[in-house]
């Protein structure tokens, strides 16, 4: 894949070819990298933030990164639906659409831990085909279309793609990449029936772009996220050999309108053969339980 791959004219009829799939990654990254440079902007210069609903925070940094987002996607791909956190969220799926998280790890954001992402997934059907996640206080970008790559962000633009894929279990034991603020007693009890060798504290869905790289193995999530946290770094990992389960031990269907795009509890792997291992709970635990 190269950042230089003419963007295609999608089909809503049919499935993208593994070409179109890899052009339309590209595409995303570029636009997840602009997207990281007006958050850096925020980063370097201030950002007012305010507490949502749910108690999550959001702030004039997520609005503006999703804005450049919608409407990027919107000039190259118009007749495909656009489901976002901040401004999209109730928007309805289809045969093709796109799921947008433009700051994913507000929190670190806001700490100024550089652990935050942009993540950009095209769907058809219930499964993604093509995404972006970027790390842009890291300097990183990962894309998959037909395959994963990852590139260094250089002057705001992803420089050249290198294939990059997921780790068979080490020797040692498995390197649990593990929320810095999520932490569930039933992640713990999932982790606990799992050859776990060393913990790394991760943020945000960084950890889905350093398990497709090899620089981890694990990574379990049984507390609430929304299709949009996971879509993008479910499918780069995928490609890259691993792959995300849910308790049912399935890949996750992606489109669950009726759910309001909640996903249920998952377990990602570098290595697959590892999944079946996974206990997980059927649903996500209540808060305070």
């Amino acid at each position: 894949m190269t950042s230089a791959l003419m963007t295609p004219a999608l089909a809503l009829d049919r499935l993208p070819t593994p070409s179109e799939r890899d052009a339309v990654a590209a595409r995303l990254a570029g636009i997840a990298a602009a997207a990281g440079e007006i958050l850096r902007e925020f980063e370097r210069g201030g950002c007012s933030h305010r507490l949502k609903a749910d108690g999550s925070p959001t702030s004039q940094a997520d609005l503006a990164a999703e804005a450049l987002i919608v409407a990027a996607l919107g000039e190259t791909w118009s007749g495909i639906p656009v489901i976002a956190e901040e401004t999209a969220a109730e928007a309805a799926p289809a045969a093709l659409f796109f799921l947008v998280d433009p700051l994913d790890g507000t929190k670190d954001f806001l700490k100024g831990t550089g652990e935050y992402t942009v993540n950009i997934a095209l769907v058809a059907g219930e499964r993604p085909v093509a995404a972006a996640l970027a790390a842009p206080a890291l300097g990183r970008v990962w894309a998959a279309g037909a395959g994963a790559v990852e590139a260094a962000l250089v002057e705001g633009r992803p420089g050249p793609f290198r294939p990059v894929s997921a780790r068979p279990l080490p020797p040692e034991g498995m390197t649990a990449l593990v929320s810095r603020s999520h932490g569930e007693a039933a992640d713990e009890a999932c982790l606990a029936g799992l050859p776990i060798g060393r913990r790394r504290g991760v943020s945000s869905a960084l950890k889905f772009g350093l398990l497709a790289c090899g620089e981890g193995d694990v990574y379990v999530r049984c507390g609430p996220t929304m299709e949009w946290d996971t879509a993008a770094g479910d499918h780069i990992l995928t490609q890259a050999g691993g792959c995300l389960v849910g308790p049912d031990g399935r890949p996750f269907g992606y489109g669950r309108r009726p759910g309001q795009y909640r996903n249920g509890p998952f377990a990602a792997f570098g290595d697959p053969s590892q999944a079946g291992r996974a206990v997980l709970p059927e649903r996500c635990p209540e808060r305070g339980a």
